[in-house]
Parts: C-alpha cells; structure tokens; sequence
C-alpha cells in the first residue's frame, strides 16, 4: 500500500509538468511580429495625430468592456493627460496604443494608417515608453538604453545628456560598458526613471506614452524629470496618465475616463469652470491649498495658448463618445 501511494505520488508530481506544457501550448498567440506588406514608410509616424474611432475591447470574450466607444482625435504635438479613477480604463487604453490588448471593434488610426494593419514590431518601435516602474535589465548601460545596437556610442551620449545622466555613467568604472545590477539596482530610483527617460529619447519617436512615470519618485524629483520631458518631448505627440494632477495640469487636454467611455474632456481651465464637473472633484480632493494652485496653474496655461480663430484652437484634438 504504501509502494502504491507513493507510485500515485509521483506520478501526479510529474503529470504537472505535462499540464503546465499543455497550458502554453494552448496560450493565445499575439499577432504578427513582421508585415512587410504592409509596412508603413520609413520615417512614420512623421506626424503622430492619433485618432480612436468607437474603440471596444475587453480582456477575455466573457468580461465586460474595459473600454467602451472611445472616439476622439489628437492633432500632432498635443499633450493630452488622461485621468480617471481606479478601473476607468486609462491604462487599458494604452495598451491598445501597443496592441498589447487587441480591439473587439472599432480602430486605431495613426497618421491615418490603421494599427490593426501593421506588424507588431514595426508598431511598437515607433512609439516610446516611459512606464510607471523604471525597468532596466541584468547588463551593461548601453544594453538596457539600446538593446538591438541600432544607435552610436555618441547618439547614445546625447541621449544620456539630454536626460541629464551623463555625468552619473561617466562617474561608473566602464562607463557604458558599466553592468546595470537586477532590475537596476545599481541605481537610485530617479536615476532609473531619468535612464528610461534616456531609452525613449535615444527611440527618436514623436509619439510618447507616459504611464504614471514619476508614482515612484518623490515631488522634487517628479518636477525635475517632468520639466525635463517637457523640454526633451516638446514636438512630440503626448499622451499622460497621471494620479498627481500637477503634472498634467498645464497639458492641452484633459481626458477624464469613467466605466471605459469618456466622462468629460477638454482644456484643463475649461473643465474646472464647472464646480460639479469631474476633474474640479479630484482637484478638490487634493486640499484647498494644493486645488488653488492647480487652478493658478490651468488658468496661467490658458492664458498662454496659441493663437484662437473663432473661440477654437486650430490644431486642438475634438473628443466625443459614443
């Protein structure tokens, strides 16, 4: 009895291993990594005006929608900020920029070329990343900021300069050559985010997706890096997600997400016109002092827009929904 038990035993333990090959065999597979066809030219997106058009898409066919009937446009070099509580859809609505999470309907246009049509590689490469947790791998510094070799050592300085690292590499033994610990431990967290900041500068894109970049990093060190991302991305077509409203406050649009859709949208003052509005609550929440200069804040970045025709910004991105 107890050679059968122990027969029954093992024979279970290795069983898992077999369940665990079946389980991968049977994952979902993400769609084409390379389309030459449909390759779009070499320097898109030149413009990075994005466009969503009745976007619907869940995480698994039994769920319900994360997002739902997402239409609106942004113009190229627009700084849109997206808000929204917990479970709204923000970062859901990134991961379709990558088609990490595929469309149920709808579409996703950039400078007029439908993303659904594109090869994944080709996709992603042409838009930079500043994620929430600065991620830097086992390896050298000039691995983790150009990990397929496409870039010089000198383009690879620059990039360094523009994130003002440089000094803090030239300091490291081996320079570029220098190996960056687990998970960039040879680092301060600043100093991840500002080699991240380096990596999306080094992609030369003009679209850049900002996903609560700075939730780590103290205040002082959220205004530096935001100033810097002001300066260094100042052409580019922005979009922001962001629980520190100061950092998006001064952007060109606010779009604030409830339940997948659009809950409300426009120039941050505009919004905060309305007492009763959505954005005006979470700015409240932050305290009075904080709320009156945010508002100091929208209302100075009004003041400062470009030139109007007819009450409208030309260029400014129109949001509706569904």
């Amino acid at each position: 009895l107890g050679m059968i038990i122990r027969s029954f035993t093992d024979l279970e333990l290795q069983m898992n291993s077999i369940e665990r090959v079946k389980y991968y065999i049977d994952v979902e597979q993400e769609k084409p990594f390379e389309l030459p066809s449909s390759d779009p030219p070499a320097h898109w997106p030149r413009n990075a005006a994005v466009e969503f058009v009745d976007v619907c898409a869940r995480y698994r066919p039994a769920l319900p929608l994360v997002v739902d009937g997402l239409t609106f446009s942004v113009h190229s070099g627009e700084k849109v900020g997206v808000v929204g509580r917990t479970g709204a859809g923000k970062s859901s609505m990134m991961l379709l920029l990558f088609r990490i999470l595929e469309l149920d309907s709808g579409r996703i246009e950039i400078d007029g070329i439908d993303i659904a049509t594109l090869g994944l590689r080709r996709l992603r490469s042409a838009i930079a990343m500043l994620p929430q947790d600065p991620t830097l791998f086992a390896g050298s510094v000039r691995s983790n900021l150009d990990p397929f070799s496409d870039a010089t050592d000198a383009e690879v300085w620059e990039a360094l300069h523009r994130a003002q690292m440089d000094e803090a590499v030239r300091a490291l033994p081996a320079g570029l050559d220098s190996e960056v610990g687990e998970g960039g431990g040879s680092f301060s967290v600043g100093q991840r985010q500002l080699l991240c900041l380096a990596r999306a500068v080094l992609r030369d894109s003009r679209l850049l997706v900002m996903d609560e970049c700075t939730a780590s990093v103290d205040v002082a060190t959220d205004g530096k890096i935001q100033a810097m991302i002001r300066e260094v991305f100042a052409d580019c077509t922005i979009f922001a997600i962001a629980h520190r409203l100061a950092t998006i406050i001064d952007y060109d649009h606010i779009l604030v997400l409830e339940q997948g859709t659009i809950a409300e949208s426009g120039h941050p003052a505009d919004l905060l016109r309305d007492p009763d509005g959505q954005l005006s609550a979470l700015v409240d929440q932050s305290g009075p002092s904080m709320a009156a200069h945010l508002r100091s804040v929208a209302a100075d970045a009004e003041a400062g827009r470009g030139d109007q025709i007819g009450g409208k910004i030309p260029g400014s991105p129109s949001f509706g929904r569904r």
